[in-house]
């Protein structure tokens, strides 16, 4: 894990920002992470009616509803206690977390909040979710390893939830429980040892590690299956090993191995009065027109409607969920790409990086050609222009310049008197994306303006014509643009990056509401 603390620690909030206030106070459930009486972790779904879930400041979340008495949390969250959230929006693909302690509040409890970060959407199975009549609460089943039934089911999840402690002493903000999501093809949790053990592949994600860090701490661990069509939740409390280079692994895309030895289930049949369902009616079928070679890993992809008429608009920031059907994977392989083109374009472009070991992106670059079809869901995301006249500063290293483009052709359609930069780093020329693109942007538009950063240009790359400067991005180099108090920083790339560039703006005294950045981790 190397020195991730060091980074990402300046990546998380002590408060919520207003879209995950809102983002909260809209959800149907949470996601719980907590201990029992002997704090041994647990992770559970708490739900409740339209409302239950409210923000009354940045600093506090307030959660209207009880967890039933045969929930392994029930009676655990007394005022002080230690809590992680999760807030997932299955049918976006959107999830944001954060920790806390606990406050009692009338019929309910409240969350004083210490930890607020946001979460890359892949391997986030899109569903659809409903409300039924709560009918009469059928007993748990409670027993030390995984019947027929149970193992039958985990072996047909694509989805389930993880909870996990973490304790340094000294009353640190990190202390407590974290509740995570894990997604993948159907399958690939694995049983083994009648029942008694769970192999659970860890693939590519935003690299905080915040459940693996938790684990080599602390093996205690529970897990969380959720039958979508049935409302029941299976509990499965047990001690995890982390094998960090597996070598008889049953997915070979996996980074890790978390072995989990069971000790103990607890099974409660339709517990929620929510259902979920696959949506497969938004799925609409897209036309390769176009692919692109932008740079040694990066190529584009135009995609347009089969009949030639005009692709739904989206709005410059966002991304397109698409679903791609790989030869030898027993699943739908589920991806997020940010479009990279205009959105007033018709058609839609994604530029995907090709991964090591990547499912989707090898899949992409190697196998799919102009005329092939690719299934895609209605773009989602928020994140979008900010309103204002203040400057935009546009950041990216690598492939975060894709939405970052998108960003800066509406920018230059809608807002010609706005002041735009557009702000990139990569490792050299043959690295280097959309340059051309950028330049001609910048050639019509007097309001836009560019500075690229090389960490190590090639011979043949000429500084002021194919870069500025020598080096990476940092955020003394945003703050020297003097884009002024009303400038607004949209930032994307890796997670490091994003919190080195916020934690600087932040001492430079530029406000945390006028940082926009979008997190996700590798699209393998």
């Amino acid at each position: 894990m190397g020195d991730v603390a060091s980074w990402a620690g300046s990546f998380i909030r002590d408060h919520m920002p207003d879209q995950h206030r809102d983002f909260f106070a809209a959800l149907p459930f949470l996601v719980v992470a907590g201990g029992d009486g002997e704090r041994w972790p647990w992770v559970t779904i708490i739900e409740g009616p339209a409302g239950f879930v409210s923000s009354p400041d940045p600093h506090r979340l307030s959660v209207m509803a009880e967890l039933q008495p045969q929930d392994p949390l029930a009676g655990a969250f007394l005022p002080g206690s230690a809590i992680g959230i999760l807030g997932i929006e299955l049918a976006t693909r959107r999830r944001n977390r954060l920790n806390g302690l606990i406050r009692a509040v009338g019929d309910g409890f409240a969350i004083d909040v210490r930890q607020s970060f946001g979460n890359c959407p892949q391997y986030i199975h899109e569903r659809a979710w409903r409300r039924i009549e709560r009918g009469r609460v059928a007993k748990a089943r409670i027993s030390h390893r995984l019947d027929l039934d149970q193992q039958a089911r985990i072996a047909a999840a694509d989805t389930f939830f993880i909870g996990s402690g973490h304790s340094a002493g000294g009353d640190r903000s990190s202390d407590g429980y974290d509740a995570s999501h894990r997604g993948g093809p159907r399958g690939f949790v694995r049983v083994a040892d009648d029942g008694k053990r769970l192999r659970i592949p860890d693939y590519a994600g935003n690299k905080y590690f915040n459940t693996i860090g938790n684990l080599v701490g602390d093996p205690r661990v529970g897990l969380l299956f959720v039958d979508f069509e049935t409302g029941g939740l299976l509990h499965i409390a047990g001690r995890a090993r982390v094998d960090w280079a597996p070598k008889d692994s049953h997915d070979p895309n996996a980074l890790r191995m978390i072995e989990v030895a069971v000790e103990k289930v607890i099974d409660r049949p339709a517990a929620l009065a929510l259902r979920w369902s696959e949506d497969r009616a938004e799925l609409q079928p897209l036309k390769v027109i176009d692919k692109v070679a932008e740079s040694d890993r990066i190529t584009s992809f135009h995609l347009a409607s089969p009949d030639g008429a005009a692709l739904p608009p989206f709005e410059a920031g966002q991304h397109l969920p698409i679903e791609l059907r790989v030869p030898g994977q027993p699943d739908l392989i589920r991806r997020t790409y940010s479009f990279s083109g205009s959105s007033r374009a018709g058609t839609y472009r994604l530029s995907v990086k090709r991964e090591d070991r990547g499912i989707a992106s090898t899949f992409l670059h190697s196998e799919v050609e102009i005329g092939d079809m690719i299934e895609a869901r209605p773009p989602a995301g928020d994140f979008t222009l900010p309103g204002g006249q203040g400057a935009i500063v546009l950041v990216s290293a690598g492939v975060g310049a894709t939405p970052m483009l998108s960003l800066l052709h509406t920018a230059a359609a809608d807002q010609p008197g706005r002041c735009i930069w557009f702000i990139h780093g990569t490792r050299d020329g043959r690295s280097h994306t959309f340059g051309a693109e950028v330049d001609a942007l910048i050639g019509k538009h007097a309001n836009i303006k560019r500075k690229v950063f090389y960490s190590t240009p090639c011979k043949t790359d000429i500084p002021g014509i194919d870069f500025d400067a020598t080096g990476r991005v940092a955020a003394e180099d945003l703050l020297a643009l003097g884009a002024g108090a009303d400038a607004h920083y949209m930032l994307c790339g890796p997670a490091r990056f994003l919190a080195d560039i916020r934690a600087g703006l932040e001492t430079g005294g530029v406000s945390p509401s006028h940082i926009h950045f979008e997190t996700f981790g590798p699209s393998a």
